[in-house]
């Protein structure tokens, strides 16, 4: 054989032993597994069906799409990591599940939450309790950040009023102060939340004074909103109120424990607050004001003030403009506002050109008290006799002269004059 021929016949010896050993390497290696479907594609093969429906005809559909934007979706959670009870492998599932486990991941919040007015009722299997669904949200949950968040703040309140803006839910849930949705909506903090004021900062909303995680009952002694608390809550916007009330009467009166002593709300209401320095609340507030003196305010009825506010002008003074808003203190006290030695600067106020005797009337005057102004007290008898024998006077003369005129013309009487 020749030697180039040789030659031709090892290579090819050669190249067919390499292939067989590759050959034969790739048969013994193990074949790679698939990977594992997607959990999320077996759930959505029904629950993406906008037209699925429950036993109950409540919709079990699912937006992909929504989903793929919520705050799970970008962490590319799997369905199963909230329906624990949910096997991607044992399709199709029971008709019902336990409800998400969101005390999985949250466990603090879901811990608190079963200490709130909503988880209690929730426990006790109220169907009209909010769950952590209503709130966030199902499978469209946002963060808080997020202006498409039912959760954001300038979302708070539809979130809530879905509630206790819903007279059926309210009238079911025997919920307390009615359609509170629509009271806030009006108020002077709603109108902040929307930009129709200038404010510093966030305006309250529902969970800026109930909270949102820890929400109690007005009556539970650790609730923001139980008495003895609300100054605090209000104070953590409205601090230098808060300073100025904690010196007032009305504050040390609620620092001592006086559950007569009023707070914030007693004055300025509770979800339909308005702005203060309206006309209509200033005169409004007067009767708030009769809540608790009762006396001292059908005495003020009997002033040019009080008849004047009760016709609703609000140019003339009103309780706060002699006694003080938030830092009223008794007239002993010398930095009250109506202490002798500061009386004649706080009718100044109105009456600049008054001088020391002007202070001498008396803005609470009594007609029937008989010890408190024995003048006043005769003179008022006086004119009730007066006015009583004036009406009776010409009464009873309207009643002759009437007499006299039906008597004549049916008798005939005066017919040629």
């Amino acid at each position: 054989m020749k030697p180039a021929a040789l030659l031709r016949a090892l290579s090819l010896v050669l190249a067919l032993g390499l292939a067989g050993a590759a050959g034969a390497k790739t048969a013994a290696a193990p074949k790679t597994a698939a990977p594992p479907a997607d959990p999320n594609e077996s759930c959505l093969m029904c629950h993406a069906d906008a037209s699925a429906r429950r036993a109950d005809g409540r919709s079990m559909a699912v937006d992909a799409a929504a989903f793929a934007k919520s705050v799970h979706g970008e962490m590319q959670f799997k369905c199963t990591d909230c329906h624990a009870d949910v096997s991607a492998d044992k399709l199709p599932h029971p008709d019902k599940l336990k409800p998400a486990a969101c005390g999985g991941c949250h466990e603090d919040a879901v811990k608190a939450f079963t200490k709130t007015a909503h988880g209690k009722a929730l426990k006790e299997g109220k169907s009209a309790a909010a769950s952590c669904t209503d709130c966030h949200g199902a499978h469209d949950i946002r963060r808080s950040k997020d202006p498409a968040s039912k959760t954001a703040f300038a979302n708070i309140e539809a979130t809530c009023g879905a509630c206790h803006g819903n007279d059926k839910i309210v009238e079911k849930a025997h919920l307390p102060g009615g359609n509170i949705q629509a009271k806030y909506h009006d108020s002077i903090h709603n109108q902040l939340v929307e930009g129709k004021g200038v404010y510093s900062g966030n305006a309250p909303t529902c969970t800026s004074c109930h909270g949102a995680h820890d929400i109690q009952g007005k009556n539970e002694p650790d609730s923001r909103v139980a008495r003895a608390h609300i100054p605090a809550t209000c104070g953590s916007c409205h601090q230098r109120e808060k300073t100025v009330f904690q010196k007032g009467m009305h504050g040390q009166l609620q620092q001592a424990g006086s559950a007569a002593a009023p707070v914030c709300s007693d004055c300025h209401g509770a979800h339909s607050i308005h702005r203060a320095g309206t006309p209509s609340w200033q005169n409004e507030v007067v009767g708030a004001c009769g809540n608790c003196h009762d006396d001292f305010i059908t005495s003020f009825r009997h002033t040019y003030h009080g008849k004047v506010t009760t016709m609703g002008f609000g140019k003339v003074a009103t309780c706060a403009s002699c006694h003080g808003a938030h830092d009223i203190r008794p007239a002993s006290d010398p930095l009250s506002m109506v202490s002798p030695e500061n009386r004649l600067a706080t009718c100044r106020n109105c009456h600049p050109k008054a001088g020391p005797q002007f202070v001498s009337w008396d803005p609470h005057p009594r007609p029937k008290d008989k010890g408190h102004d024995l003048v006043l007290y005769w003179t008022n008898i006086f004119m009730e006799v007066l006015l009583a024998g004036v009406f009776l006077f010409f009464g009873l003369h309207t009643v002759l002269w009437a007499y006299r005129s039906l008597k004549n013309r049916f008798s005939g009487a005066g017919k040629g004059h």
